[in-house]
């Protein structure tokens, strides 16, 4: 028997077609649990099958409805908790809450560090996430976390359509975003530029200046989400106004909300490239969007997890078991 007992995978009901996708990766069937609502709106998770003994592996992302898919993830560990299931991991393709992660200002909340709390309290032994919104939210756990990067999926789909070498050049959105844009650049073998902008008020922010050479360059900028699209609109309009041929847009989480779908239809936008950690209704597709699945990622990890090895060494060895020419 493996040391954590026979693996079992839930999900909740923020991303079923996801978790659908990595079970079949992995070759797991997904576990018997039922999710409803009382009818006050509370949350009713029913487990239909013995977790006792067994490596739980909770799948949900906390994205909009975020309260109610939050709480989901919460009373589900709970009931496995308390199903006597011998680890459990919650497994968030997306964590909400993210950008909340300081005080810019007296008298906000670390509403990151709260929920981390809560994940924990509710009894999840350990965290797999995917392109945390700042790498510091892996300390506001006091529980292990795997952090997982849909940079290398992205890659591979750069790289499998031709975009590499010196006509490339990966932008960074914001100074936050540098260290990745840099290693998609290098993965890549393309230049890199920096937007500098001034946050104005959540979703609003100014491109004050871009750093780095245009010039009749394709440019890819890379964030870690797309919420409203406003930052990603005006930064890429500063681009073409720089002299780049073309722009595509990549980031590993679409939000998409509010206005987003209307500004992405801006033609200085050639493409869109996102994953599939937050499911993308048919309402907001375009035909130049493109969905990657995160699901083959998240089964590795989740096999390397159940089986007591490295997580890191996936992220080292991807591109030679999962890039272009691998298949």
């Amino acid at each position: 028997m493996d040391r954590y007992g026979e693996i079992r995978l839930f999900t909740g009901s923020s991303n079923p077609g996801l978790a659908t996708r990595i079970a079949e990766e992995l070759g797991v069937p997904l576990g018997d649990l039922d999710v409803g609502r009382f009818s006050d709106g509370e949350v009713a998770v029913k487990i239909n099958e013995s977790v006792r003994g067994t490596d739980v592996f909770l799948i949900q992302s906390t994205c909009h409805p975020t309260n109610d898919n939050l709480m989901e993830l919460l009373i589900m560990s709970d009931a496995c908790r308390r199903g006597s299931a011998r680890r459990i991991t919650a497994v968030l393709p997306y964590f909400g809450y993210a950008r909340q992660d300081k005080k810019s200002s007296g008298r906000e909340p670390i509403s990151a560090k709260l929920v981390a709390n809560l994940i924990t309290v509710a009894g999840a032994d350990r965290v797999l996430s995917i392109n945390l919104h700042t790498d510091q939210i892996q300390g506001f756990f006091d529980i292990p976390v795997d952090h997982l990067f849909g940079r290398k999926i992205l890659a591979d789909y750069f790289m499998e359509g031709g975009m590499t070498g010196e006509e490339v050049v990966v932008v960074s959105p914001d100074v936050n975003a540098v260290n990745e844009a840099m290693q998609l650049a290098d993965e890549l073998h393309a230049s890199l530029a920096i937007v500098a902008k001034r946050r104005l008020r959540p979703n609003v922010a100014q491109v004050l200046e871009i750093i780095g050479d245009l010039e009749d360059k394709v440019a890819i900028m890379l964030d870690d989400m797309i919420d409203t699209a406003g930052t990603v609109v005006e930064g890429a309009k500063a681009i073409k106004e720089r002299g780049a041929r073309e722009i595509h847009v990549a980031a590993a989480h679409g939000v998409l909300s509010g206005p987003a779908h209307e500004r992405l239809a801006d033609p200085a936008i050639k493409s869109l490239v996102l994953t599939d950690t937050i499911p993308i209704p048919p309402e907001k597709r375009m035909d130049k969007m493109h969905v990657l699945s995160v699901a083959p990622l998240l089964a590795e990890a989740i096999d390397h997890i159940h089986r007591d090895e490295s997580v890191s060494q996936i992220l080292t060895t991807w591109h030679n078991s999962h890039g272009p020419g691998s298949r």
